[in-house]
């Protein structure tokens, strides 16, 4: 499980972009991706979407620019920038999670060192375990322990309580649209506490079948945005159905946090599909066990089928 830190922010920046661009009578515009990674496919492919008469140029990848040139190139011209010959990270950041890369990260060997994270403390020696109640309507987050939030307000709390016990550090070596493979370390304490929190409750609350189907839309959907196709037609049409799905999303979920991890030890729903009569095996249990044998009949009735084929030509042999 991996949020899309960069990628879901690169087309907020594309839209006040264009928007900008028109505003001013721009016919250019310009980024400061190499050609190397995933931003500079995302950044066009948004602009062309929204802004198809611009020209975008992009200096530091059609210059073919190394990293030691563009710092020299920064510091001569008094360019405000983060990664310096002090701090060879290339860090994004943003309200969602944080993204760490190069430097030396770039041996895949090297383990990351304190210094690389921020949104994070050390999860080794975490202070007590900190419980919560998140409550969500229609998928999305509108209470902590029973404290009206915004989306923004949960993300900006939970950043705060998972970082402080280290949840959400993420190493891991991913595959680039150019084809080429990239270690990154993230933090995402906010995010990967709602989705974990989110993802039990769609279990309580999501049908068995249309849950499955979820499964294969959320994988598209991730590889949609993580490639730049925020725009496309296929991510409009998989969000009516991820729109759809969450009008039964209701309810709250109980979490610890705690040494590096979210844990999800409670949850209830009004509009949930669990029926404690039917899922129980003490008294009350409403299920009626004489429909299972006949259900199996059914259920294995083609592999049956099949199976009874193969014996019989094999005994013809």
């Amino acid at each position: 499980m991996l949020p899309l830190v960069s990628a879901v922010s690169r087309p907020v920046i594309v839209k006040h972009l264009v928007k900008a661009a028109k505003q001013f009578g721009a016919t250019t515009v310009a980024h400061g991706c190499t050609g190397k990674g995933n931003d500079q496919v995302r950044f066009e492919v948004g602009i062309q979407t929204l802004g198809p008469e611009l020209k975008c140029i992009a200096p530091v990848r059609d210059l073919a620019l190394t990293r030691e040139k563009a710092i020299a190139y920064a510091e001569k011209n008094d360019l405000p920038i983060v990664t310096t010959k002090k701090n060879p990270f290339s860090i994004d950041q943003n309200v969602w999670g944080r993204a760490v890369e190069t430097g030396f990260l770039e041996d895949i060997w090297n383990g990351p060192t304190k210094d690389v994270y921020d949104y994070t403390d050390d999860p080794t020696f975490p202070p007590p375990a900190d419980e919560l109640v998140i409550t969500f309507k229609e998928g999305v987050p509108v209470a902590i322990d029973n404290k009206p939030v915004t989306p923004l307000q949960a993300i900006q709390e939970l950043n705060r309580r998972a970082g402080a016990q280290g949840v959400g550090r993420i190493d891991i070596v991913e595959d680039r649209l150019v084809g080429i493979k990239s270690r990154e370390i993230y933090e995402a304490p906010g995010a990967m506490t709602l989705i974990a929190a989110h993802r039990e409750l769609e279990n309580v609350t999501i049908e068995r079948e249309q849950a499955r189907f979820k499964k294969t839309v959320d994988q598209r959907w991730t590889e949609l945005v993580y490639d730049g196709q925020w725009f496309s037609p296929l991510k409009k049409s998989l969000d009516v159905f991820v729109d759809d799905t969450q009008k039964y999303v209701n309810g709250d979920i109980r979490m610890e946090l705690h040494a590096g991890r979210a844990t999800v030890t409670g949850r209830r729903s009004d509009t949930g599909l669990y029926d404690f009569n039917l899922a129980t095996y003490d008294e009350g249990d409403s299920f009626d066990q004489s429909n299972a044998r006949g259900f199996i009949e059914l259920f294995g009735m083609s592999s049956k089928v099949a199976s009874q084929r193969e014996q019989r030509l094999a005994g013809e042999n």
